[in-house]
């Protein structure tokens, strides 16, 4: 590994001189494509120069040992030196094999999440609105843009479904651990009698497709406009604004409404498609993501599901790494980072696990 590392380094070193050159300044795609790859290297070559430090000073004070002729004074001091920057290298070592680890080529892409509500009828719309709620402001926090694509509101202000897009650099490696079914348990105000019901809703988290990816031929989509419904109120269009497009070929169908402009509607719309069609390209390039991918969203059934909102005991429990929290309003008004952190950190330990096992 350390072969590796200081290739990156060299690399490093060469994508610095090259960001600086005048035919690299001078062309906007290569300078950023150059800058891309400079900032996913930096942690990596910052760790590992960290590594080499403390290496060197470690092999100096016990060369300085192995040499003798020191005083008590000086002595104590190598040796102290030579313990200190010696017990810095396993640790730092272990940070940079996480840091080798493959990374998942969408990881720093936009993200598309759609949420629908499951089983629990009303309930089940009302807690996919809380779920709208609880990804916006943990957007907002991680300075994050987003935006509703497309949405099917209730009279109680949930939603049937609802779908947006979340912008920033990263976005797709924080909320891909977000597939899945989540279930709540709570009382509904509707309830008289105080029984607690249990919902459940679907959450999917698709990266967002670059136009050069995904080619659709005009002739293979189906157009059709109509006037928006909804809850009724004053976001209701009194104009064909909405838009449907059907792909024929794979019978995908997108729709949006929220945006009074037929011509906002359907660019919307066609980025939903496009991240639609290039998730069902790597399904079925991929059987393995495929069956992942089905595992994880399921149906909606209350069975299935990858976390647990429990209400009354404000708990909130990621079946996935058996991770129990017992601050569930924080969560829901988005901190989020407390479920997704230790996710992340299961997922890297399975990657080292399964690379060691390669070795």
């Amino acid at each position: 590994m350390i072969d590796k590392l200081k290739e990156v380094s060299l690399k490093y070193d060469k994508i610095s001189e090259d960001l600086a050159s005048p035919e690299v300044l001078s062309n906007q795609a290569e300078y950023t494509r150059l800058m891309r790859e400079y900032k996913s290297m930096t942690p990596i070559v910052e760790k590992f120069r960290e590594y080499l430090a403390a290496k060197k000073n470690s092999d100096e004070a016990k060369e300085m040992l192995d040499a003798g002729g020191l005083d008590e004074e000086m002595k104590a001091l190598c040796e102290e030196e030579y313990l200190s920057e010696k017990a810095k290298l396993e640790p730092l070592f272990e940070e940079l094999k996480i840091l080798m680890l493959p990374k998942d080529p969408n990881d720093d892409r936009n993200v598309i999440v759609e949420i629908r509500a499951g089983a629990g009828g009303e309930e089940a719309a009302l807690f996919a609105g809380v779920l709208f709620r609880m990804y916006s402001m943990y957007a907002e926090q991680k300075g994050y843009k987003s935006e509703i694509l497309s949405s099917n509101e209730t009279e109680l202000g949930g939603f049937k479904e609802i779908s947006f897009s979340i912008n920033g650099e990263g976005a797709y490696s924080r909320l891909k651990y977000e597939s899945g079914v989540h279930r709540v348990q709570r009382v509904p105000e509707t309830e008289a009698q105080g029984r607690i019901q249990t919902s459940t809703v679907t959450v999917a988290v698709l990266p967002e497709a670059d136009d050069v990816e995904v080619e659709i031929n005009p002739a293979d989509l189906q157009i059709d406009t109509y006037r928006s419904g909804g809850a009724g109120g004053q976001h209701v269009n009194k104009t064909e604004s909405a838009i449907r497009i059907t792909h024929l070929p794979t019978g995908i169908i997108v729709e949006c409404q929220d945006e009074r402009s037929q011509h906002k509607n359907k660019d919307k719309a066609m980025k939903v498609l496009k991240s639609r069609i290039l998730e069902a390209k790597r399904e079925e390039q991929n059987s393995k993501i495929a069956s992942e991918r089905k595992s994880q969203v399921g149906t909606g059934d209350r069975s299935e599901r990858i976390r647990t909102y429990n209400y009354p005991q404000s708990r909130v429990s990621d079946h996935r790494i058996g991770l129990t929290l017992y601050h569930l309003d924080a969560i829901v008004n988005g901190a989020l980072d407390e479920v997704i952190d230790p996710l992340i950190m299961a997922a890297r330990a399975e990657m080292l696990k399964a690379e060691n096992g390669d070795n």
